[in-house]
């Protein structure tokens, strides 16, 4: 059965977003905002990197919602000491998940070296249990993921 966060998963990537798109605007949502400039600059992690095939947008992605939370975003900002290990822990997590499930970390490895679109079923496995990691690290390391500035030390 399909739970709320992959029933918008899947209303996102039938409009045409890509796994890394999909990830931010989720965090967006929760946060009750909107950014199409940030939505739009994500296309960028698509594919692997710029359609390459690299390192996989479901994890660029979800790099960039723990940096959305705790990075420095303006000169009167300082980035959260705990970054680095939110860091550590999605890659550890998403290294052992995606080798173990998915045959590497690389989208070319994920859905196939001649893949040239997203695999929905691939994808959105993965896409649903890599959001769910980055909410357990950010609750985990005393965010509220509704609320960007609730950090509690």
């Amino acid at each position: 059965m399909i739970d709320e966060i992959g029933f918008r998963l899947l209303q996102l990537a039938g409009r045409g977003y890509c796994c890394s798109q999909v990830l931010i605007i989720l965090a967006l949502e929760a946060q009750g905002k909107t950014n199409p400039d940030l939505v739009r600059a994500m296309s960028g992690l698509c594919m692997g990197g710029a359609g390459s095939g690299n390192a996989c947008g479901v994890f660029t992605g979800a790099a960039c919602i723990l940096a959305l939370y705790a990075a420095k975003g303006e000169d009167s900002e300082k980035e959260n000491e705990k970054l680095p290990l939110m860091y550590s822990e999605l890659s550890e997590w998403f290294e052992q998940t995606a080798c173990a499930s998915y045959n590497g970390v690389l989208c070319k490895d994920i859905i196939g070296e001649e893949a040239s679109v997203p695999d929905s079923n691939i994808c959105g496995r993965l896409l649903t249990d890599t959001y769910n990691q980055v909410m357990e690290i950010l609750v985990q390391n005393g965010f509220d993921p509704s609320d960007p500035c609730s950090y509690e030390d």
